[in-house]
This record gives structure tokens, C-alpha cells and sequence, in this order.
């Protein structure tokens, strides 16, 4: 893991095209802002783990479809 000191309005470029940036800090609270494509993905950890487990859960299910008629 890279750990990197910022200060308010500065600015961590990640590859060619993704920028996070300190917004504001205001007690134990950090606000950042991340800039990247449409393309990528950007998720809360606890919304990333949440949709993994959802995913998991699916893909156990044991629903039975009926066979499709042609």
C-alpha cells in the first residue's frame, strides 16, 4: 500500500486519467473527490462488499428455470 500526505485541495493522480483529491477535512471526517471515466467503476468499500455478497448469493442459487420452449 502507497501512503501519501495531502493537504486540502491537493491532488493525486492515479495512471493517465484518474484524479483524487482532499476536498476537506473537518474533525475525524476526510471528504475526498475522485475524478475518473465513465468506464471505471468507483465504489464505497462497504457498497463494493455488498454487491460482491450479492453476486455470491446468485450465483448459489438454487432457482430451476423451466426449459424453454422453440
Amino acid at each position: 500500500m502507497l501512503i501519501l500526505t495531502r493537504k486540502v485541495n491537493e491532488t493525486i493522480i492515479i495512471g493517465d486519467n484518474i484524479r483524487v483529491s482532499l476536498i476537506e477535512i473537518r474533525g475525524d471526517q476526510v471528504r475526498i473527490g475522485v475524478e475518473a471515466p465513465k468506464n471505471i467503476k468507483v465504489y464505497r468499500e462497504e457498497v463494493f462488499s455488498a454487491i460482491q455478497e450479492e453476486n455470491r448469493a446468485a450465483a448459489q442459487s438454487d432457482v430451476k428455470l423451466p426449459p424453454l420452449e422453440l
